[in-house]
C-alpha cells in the first residue's frame, strides 16, 4: 500500500490533459499497489494562496514570536509540507502555460521550499530533506516540446526543484501536441503507454 499525493494545477477543470494523464497514472499505480490511499491537492479549485508580504513575514518570524494572525497565515504551509512528507508517491499535473508552470503550482512549491524543514544548507552545499519519494510529473502542452526543448521551462525546473528538496527519483511523462489537430486524438493514449512502460 502506498500513500499517493496527486497535485492538480490546471485551469481547465475536467477538460485538462494534465489532469487526465495524472488520473491515468494514479489508476495504474493503484493497480500496482492495491489499497493505496489518494490525497488530491486541487491547487486552483482550492484557491491555494500565493506568497504575500504578510505570509512571508509569518514564515520568517520565529514560531514563538508569531501572532495569532501569523499562525493562521502559516497553517496552509504546515499542511502542505505535512502532506508532502506523508506521501510515498507524488503525481504532479503540470500544464505548460506560456512556456512555464501555472502560478498556483509555483505557489505550492514556494510553500514547500522551507529551510530547515524540506532542505538545509551545509558546508558541502544545500541538502534536500524530503527523501524516499517517487515523483511522476504529468506534463501537458499544446505543442511538441520534447522536440523543441528550448521553450520548455517546465520539465527542467520541476526536476531540479524536486531534486533540490531531496526528491531525485523523478519520471516525466508528456501528453503533448494537444493543440495540433492531427496529434490531439492520440496524445493521451501515447502518454499512457509511455507511463505503462516506465511502470513495467
Amino acid at each position: 500500500m502506498k500513500k499517493i499525493l496527486h497535485v492538480i494545477s490546471s485551469l481547465n477543470g475536467q477538460n485538462s490533459y494534465s489532469l487526465a494523464l495524472g488520473n491515468k497514472i494514479v489508476e495504474q499505480l493503484k493497480e500496482s499497489y492495491p489499497e493505496s490511499t489518494i490525497v488530491e491537492k486541487k491547487l486552483v479549485a482550492e484557491d491555494f494562496p500565493h506568497l504575500t508580504e504578510d505570509r512571508w513575514q509569518a514564515i520568517i518570524t520565529p514560531e514563538e514570536n508569531r501572532t495569532a494572525a501569523q499562525k493562521e497565515n502559516i497553517a496552509i504551509q504546515d499542511e502542505a509540507i505535512k502532506e508532502l512528507f506523508d506521501a510515498d508517491i507524488l503525481v504532479v499535473g503540470a500544464p505548460l502555460y506560456n512556456f512555464g508552470i501555472p502560478s498556483q503550482l509555483k505557489a505550492w512549491i514556494d510553500h514547500l521550499a522551507k529551510a530547515g524543514e524540506t532542505f538545509k544548507y551545509t558546508e558541502e552545499g544545500p541538502q534536500g530533506l524530503v527523501t524516499g519519494k517517487k515523483v511522476y510529473i504529468a506534463m501537458s502542452s499544446g505543442g511538441v516540446y520534447s522536440e523543441n526543448p528550448g521553450y520548455d521551462f517546465v520539465s527542467d525546473y520541476l526536476i531540479k526543484v524536486f531534486g533540490f528538496l531531496g526528491m531525485t527519483d523523478v519520471e516525466l511523462i508528456r501528453v503533448e501536441g494537444v493543440a495540433i489537430p492531427e496529434l490531439r486524438e492520440n496524445a493521451l493514449n501515447k502518454a499512457e503507454k509511455e507511463f505503462a512502460e516506465i511502470l513495467a
